[in-house]
């Protein structure tokens, strides 16, 4: 429901400090809020005040064209007949040339308005009458209304005589319209588009809508107000009530206006007296709170417990995350910043520790290498130690007697042969370059053998 509030209070407009008494609230400002409902109605309505306009049936084509055909390197077009002026053989009919006719041409015959359902555009001024109750919407719509005294601002029916305009403006700043008046003054700018040359060159804001009973003087007094319109209450306009669509503009009732409202609407049992086969709109909801009523005792009492689903977490990779690192290897980041602070030299705790285990890691390896090697040896290895196949760690150990050198002495009998075998082929060769003995020569032929060296006799 738009509001729930019993009684409204009714103001003397002579005096708005003054109250001349309280009146129930209509149920009518009760009905529930239908925007959509709001904005379907006030777009059909709004064009059934259109006029239908088009272009002339013959526009484009008042002349005698005719296309030139092929053969003369021009567009088949057709063209203005003639010669001597530019408009000869200009093109012509077609939607794409100047003068031309236009494509689709507008018609009289369109479908211009809408018809609305009657039980529609009832349900949405009772609507937009109870959003105009709820101050939160009127001033989501931007009016200015922080010096009212409450919504609905209803006023005796004093106001429905005033006749003169001036009386009438200082009646609305006693109510407390004087900021959503000057609002109003102040938006006053020039219409955008087309419209500004077309007798409409200026648009602003609307302010208050005095919804009265009788006209006694009222609608003379207000029209020359700017953004103050007036309704009688048997003739509401949901384009005057929910301008633009959006419901919640501010409204001035006088007193007859709202008493009249409950005569002509009803209540939801009675139904509305002055309109035929006519009922309010009730609510789809008592309560619209609807995550109270979901979580109250009786519903939650009723439905199954909440199933509870696994979900996997996001896989991380432990030498990349220190948190993943510190849950699988506790200490970790201790430690990682103990090796850290370890090599640095600013911290002479951690510093001095390492190189104190390391020079004892050094001494350790250097008396390691003096012990005799049978205390650090496997049963193999000391099996061929004593059978003099590995050597003692002290024999190995100097100059000549290395490890290294003792294994290419193994190597030193084929380098001797070789070497010898190498010395007596250089004798052979230089035997045979020697010159030979009167009477005999020497021949050097190559065969599957190899060079060989014959000496023959010379007969001659």
């Amino acid at each position: 429901m738009a509001t729930a509030r019993p009684v409204v209070s009714i103001y003397n407009f002579e005096n708005p400090s003054e109250k001349t008494g309280t009146m129930p609230m209509p149920v009518v400002l009760q009905s529930p809020l239908r925007p959509d409902l709001v904005r379907e109605v006030h777009r059909d309505m709004a064009k059934n005040k259109r006029q239908a306009y088009a272009v002339k049936p013959k526009a484009g084509y008042d002349t005698a064209a005719a296309s030139w055909c092929t053969g003369r390197a021009v567009a088949r077009i057709p063209r203005a007949p003639g010669g001597g002026t530019h408009r000869a053989g200009q093109a012509a009919f077609g939607n794409q040339a100047r003068g031309g006719g236009m494509f689709n041409p507008t018609t009289v015959w369109r479908r211009w308005h809408r018809r609305v359902n009657v039980t529609k555009k009832r349900h949405a001024v009772a609507c937009a009458l109870a959003a105009s109750a709820l101050p939160p919407l009127v001033m989501a719509r931007g009016h200015k209304i922080n010096q009212v005294a409450e919504l609905p601002l209803v006023v005796s029916d004093g106001i429905q005589s005033l006749t003169k305009t001036k009386q009438a403006k200082e009646t609305l700043k006693k109510l407390g319209c004087g900021e959503e008046l000057q609002k109003v003054i102040d938006s006053k700018s020039i219409r955008a588009g087309q419209g500004k040359a077309r007798n409409r060159r200026y648009v602003k804001r609307l302010g208050p809508l005095v919804i009265y009973n009788e006209d006694n003087g009222i609608t003379r007094a207000m029209r020359n107000i700017p953004g103050v319109e007036c309704a009688h209450v048997d003739r509401l306009n949901l384009l005057r009530l929910a301008p633009g669509g959006s419901f919640g503009r501010f409204v001035i009732f006088t007193e007859g206006a709202f008493k009249k409202l409950s005569d002509i609407y009803g209540t939801l049992k009675s139904g509305a007296p002055k309109k035929k086969g006519y009922t309010l709109p009730r609510a789809a909801m008592v309560n619209a709170d609807l995550s109270r009523i979901i979580n109250s005792t009786e519903v939650q009492s009723v439905l199954r417990p909440k199933m509870e689903r696994y979900t996997h977490g996001i896989k991380r990779n432990a030498l990349k995350s220190k948190e993943l690192m510190e849950e699988l290897n506790p200490g970790s980041t201790e430690r990682k910043a103990v090796q850290q602070k370890a090599s640095q030299k600013g911290t002479p705790e951690e510093f001095d520790a390492v190189q104190k285990k390391k020079k004892a890691r050094i001494e350790e390896s250097k008396k390691y290498n003096k012990e005799t090697p049978t205390q650090h040896m496997t049963e193999y290895s000391l099996c061929g130690l004593r059978a003099g196949i590995l050597p003692r760690r002290e024999e190995h150990k100097k100059g000549d007697e290395t490890f290294y050198k003792t294994l290419m002495k193994a190597f030193e009998a084929k380098a001797a042969a070789d070497a010898a075998k190498k010395a007596a082929e250089k004798a052979d060769d230089e035997e045979d370059e020697t010159w030979p003995e009167l009477g005999t020569f020497s021949v050097r032929r190559r065969c599957c053998h190899g060079w060989v060296t014959e000496h023959m006799m010379d007969n001659s």
